[in-house]
Parts: C-alpha cells; structure tokens; sequence
C-alpha cells in the first residue's frame, strides 16, 4: 500500500494509476466485474482479476469517512480502478468481489511497480 505524503488524495493517487495504464473504471453488477461505459463487455468473474494494489483514504473532517481505491488487472489485460466506502457505507456487491478474489490468492500483485 502506497502511503507516501503527497498521494494521501484519491485525486492524485487515481491521476498516477491512470499515467501507469489503469485507465478502466470498474463496476460490479450481479457478481461480475464490468468496465463502466462498455456494454458490450462480458465481463470478469473474480478468477479473471488480479488485485494489484490498494490505497485506503480517511475523511479529513471525519475519520469515519473512509474509502479504498483498488488497482486491478483482468486476465485480458484490462486495467483499471474500482472503489468502495469502507465500513457502513461499502458496496457489498463490490466487497463481496474482492473477498473472493482476494480468496483465489489473486490479490497484491505488484509487478506493475
């Protein structure tokens, strides 16, 4: 996980992963990962992710008010961002993704740094 000063803002941290080619915005609807915009997609089912890093952000005013940025790659090499709150306000549907993909051992993959 990156933790250096001038990448506490997901702003800057999302500009750095576009520059590095994560430039797929991600969804997950009914168990599958989609690239947001591209509705002929099929999709990833979580055994074609790879987690490749991810970056948790506390709410200045409220450290309640967390999110995490994932990178990922699929097996097609597509690459891109997903996020979700963290705690009360998560997406399930998108934790529930990453659980599993992260259960497969496909998480942390840092080839890309």
């Amino acid at each position: 996980m990156q933790d250096k000063e001038e990448e506490r803002t997901l702003v800057n941290v999302e500009r750095r992963l576009n520059k590095e080619g994560f430039t797929a915005d991600f969804r997950v609807t009914d168990g599958r990962l989609y690239p947001m915009g591209d509705d002929r997609s099929k999709g990833y089912g979580p055994e074609d992710v790879t987690i490749v890093d991810f970056y948790r952000f506390e709410g200045e005013s409220n450290p309640d008010d967390m999110s995490i940025l994932y990178a990922v790659e699929a097996a097609d090499g597509t690459r891109g961002t997903i996020s979700s709150a963290f705690g009360t306000y998560a997406d399930t549907d998108v934790d529930d993704f990453l659980k599993t993909v992260q259960d497969l051992g496909k998480n942390l993959d840092k080839k890309h740094k």
